[in-house]
């Protein structure tokens, strides 16, 4: 069992946003390796209300230990009052690709 590489989901509004986003969170070595998918429709609460949206889904890969400078940065960047930072543990990681994450990111 590996849970040395993290998986993070956010969502954006726009593909410009997104793109942005993964700029600078390749740019600080915060993750190897970001994924834009969409656009999907999200549906959710929002104020009591129910709301949908037309949204991009942003996924990165990281290490355990780039975990809160990652969410920082999503944090300070993002234009969202409340975005949405899920992250998951992997349970299992090839060998090789969790050296090339590792090597990436310069986490020993």
């Amino acid at each position: 069992m590996s849970t040395e590489l993290v998986q993070v989901v956010t969502t954006t509004a726009n593909k410009a946003d997104a793109e942005r986003l993964a700029q600078a969170v390749l740019e600080q070595r915060f993750a190897a390796c970001v994924q834009i998918a969409g656009p999907i429709e999200s549906h959710y609460w929002w104020n009591g209300s129910l709301d949908k949206a037309t949204e991009w889904s942003v996924l990165m890969k990281t290490h355990s230990t780039l975990l809160s400078q990652l969410e920082k940065l999503i944090l300070e960047m993002h234009p969202y009052d409340q975005p949405e930072i899920i992250a998951t543990a992997a349970e299992h990681v090839s060998a090789g690709y969790l050296k090339w994450l590792k090597d990436e990111l310069r986490v020993t």
